[in-house]
């Protein structure tokens, strides 16, 4: 069974959060922080994984990071501060 992550990156400075979806974090972080995606990422220099969650269902995973960008900023960042309240980078333990 494949598992599907949704996820959320910010910059050094936590300024700027970008929520995506992968089935393979690692690499997908991995291309984040060599800036290999063009896009918001790249521009913004992305690379700090904030939060994930896993899920086995593509659809649940595509509808929960939907509903995660319809929210507001300070909800976002509840979130993270529940999950990861130092806002470590997640991606340096890849204990994932």
């Amino acid at each position: 069974m494949r598992s599907y992550f949704i996820y959320i990156i910010t910059n050094k400075e936590d300024r700027v959060l970008y929520i995506g979806v992968t089935n393979d974090l690692e690499k997908r972080i991995y291309q984040h922080k060599n800036k290999l995606i063009d896009g918001f990422s790249k521009r913004y220099n992305l690379g700090k994984l904030v939060y994930y969650e896993v899920t086995q269902n593509v659809e649940s995973a595509l509808l929960r990071e939907k509903e995660l960008k319809g929210w507001l900023r300070k909800k976002k960042i509840e979130l993270i501060n529940t999950f990861n309240p130092e806002w470590k980078d997640l991606s340096e333990d890849y204990a994932l």
